[in-house]
């Protein structure tokens, strides 16, 4: 019988978490501060940015065995397959040695149209990992990045201590559904996640999906966190919801990155336009999602027309991206510009098309996560050192 011992969770033992909510059972990690989730009535937002995407325990142990109590979330969206459980990824001195999900849980079904949401309860459950090897090791267990997770109870056959800090520079990054990790095998599987343990970095993922719209409560988020790397990936939300038109998106862009320097003046940062996206290219939004078949797929709705009285497409928003960074670049020598066709282009869409016409495959979010390795933590990053 294992002689189990329980070990606290709170922020000593959470990377990637903005903030910790203390629960009648535990603890519930958020990628926005309390005083930013005061400032939004989007509930949907309020899905996002509690599911942990980039969110991990991290501890040091030499267990051989780890129980994890969690309560779940799990988002069902009306009309749409039922996705698979969120997977857990163990990893061990670095390199992933399991994986598992959680029984139980509740269940949140969401109108994809009107994106009001109705939760039925449901037990909380557990995650287990056995045959760790033994000896001291520092371990991560990286959470779903698509469900909201309440961490209950942390149970090994050693004592826990928290991870030492290994001086790696903290990458800071905001994005969309695409940086979320939709469509992503796993939360390792998500390209910053890819990026990050690729690159050696500690990640901080304020990708939010549906939700990169040039908040001022995230650019605010952004400027208080400290970060050594910082990138933020703007565009296809905001076409996709159709949010502004061109006159009030450039001045938008120059005040959330206003905001951001105010807090990080020559950390490194990098602007990230929008991966192909065929159907928004030259098309306005907003989006609309079609069932067919039982399978998602989306479209623009909005006429091509529309472009001369200032609607946003994925074209329209690349040239204004570049034009604002080059502009600011003569006084910013540490912004920097990467046009995120790059990360996923028109050859790539030929290899693997867009599945629902928006998000990359599984395939895709690691083809991202290693081109950004490359252009990105072999460019504006590279000479970058931790603070």
């Amino acid at each position: 019988m294992t002689d189990w011992i329980t070990t606290a969770i709170d922020s000593r033992l959470l990377r990637g978490a903005i903030d910790v909510e203390p629960t009648a059972r535990g603890v519930l990690p958020h990628r926005l501060p309390a005083w930013a989730r005061k400032q939004f009535p989007d509930e949907y937002l309020g899905m996002m940015e509690s599911q942990p995407s980039g969110v991990r325990l991290a501890f040091r142990t030499s267990a051989t065995a780890i129980e994890l109590d969690v309560l779940r979330t799990k988002t069902v969206y009306q009309g749409a397959p039922t996705p698979p459980d969120g997977a857990y990824d163990l990893l061990v001195d670095g390199r992933r040695a399991g994986r598992a999900a959680a029984t139980g849980g509740n269940v949140r079904t969401v109108d994809m149209i009107t994106r009001c949401a109705v939760t039925r309860p449901g037990p909380p459950g557990t995650v287990r990992f056995a045959d760790l090897p033994p000896g001291g090791k520092d371990v991560e267990i990286w959470l779903p990045y698509a469900e909201i997770t309440e961490l209950i109870a942390l149970r090994t056959d050693a004592p826990v201590e928290a991870a030492p800090d290994h001086g790696r520079r903290v990458w800071l990054h905001h994005g969309s559904s695409i940086s979320h990790g939709s469509r992503a095998d796993s939360p390792t599987g998500t390209w910053p996640a890819l990026a990050a343990v690729r690159s050696g970095v500690e990640l901080i993922n304020l990708g939010f999906g549906g939700n990169a719209l040039l908040d001022p409560f995230v650019a605010r988020t952004m400027r208080d966190t400290p970060a050594d790397l910082i990138s933020v990936k703007i565009g296809i939300n905001l076409v996709g919801s159709d949010l502004m038109r061109l006159r009030a998106f450039g001045p938008a862009v120059h005040g959330f990155l206003d905001t951001v320097r105010d807090g990080h003046p020559t950390t490194p940062l990098l602007v990230v336009s929008p991966v192909l996206c065929p159907i928004f290219e030259d098309t306005p939004g907003p989006g609309a999602p079609d069932l067919d078949g039982g399978r998602v797929r989306f479209r623009a709705t909005g006429d091509p027309a529309e472009r001369s009285s200032g609607k946003l497409t994925l074209t329209a928003i690349r040239e204004e991206l570049s034009h604002i960074v080059e502009q600011r670049a003569v006084d910013d020598p540490d912004l920097h510009y990467l046009d995120g066709r790059s990360l996923y282009g028109e050859s790539d869409f030929a290899e693997l098309p867009l599945p629902d016409g928006i998000h990359p495959d599984a395939v895709g979010q690691c083809r991202i996560g290693e081109r950004f390795a490359q252009l990105a933590f072999g460019g504006a990053f590279a000479g970058a050192s931790s603070r």
